[in-house]
């Protein structure tokens, strides 16, 4: 996390209005401008106006590369014990 492009050491930072943080969410890096410091904890709402989101819009973003799929496994959800057994098998057998 940086604070105005700089680095953040201790957890405990304390920040103002007009301070810039860039943090990672996800998959991505966000960039917000914090325009007010709330009086009370609130609602989603209310939070969201106290900051203005600099993060580029997804449409400008260059896209990303996609994972692909795993060729032993069909997307059935996570594999059960039992296939994970038959693919361990598999795979002991292809090194020799």
């Amino acid at each position: 996390m940086r604070v105005n492009s700089e680095r953040v050491v201790k957890p405990a930072q304390s920040v103002r209005p007009d301070d810039v943080l860039t943090f990672p969410q996800a998959r991505e890096i966000r960039v917000v401008r914090i325009l007010d410091i709330a009086a009370r904890r609130g609602p989603a709402s209310e939070a969201q106006a106290l900051y203005q989101d600099l993060t580029p819009s997804r449409e400008n973003r260059p896209e990303r590369e996609t994972v692909p799929a795993s060729p032993t496994y069909e997307g059935k959800g996570r594999p059960t014990k039992r296939d994970r057994r038959k693919l361990d098998l598999k795979r002991g057998s292809m090194l020799e």
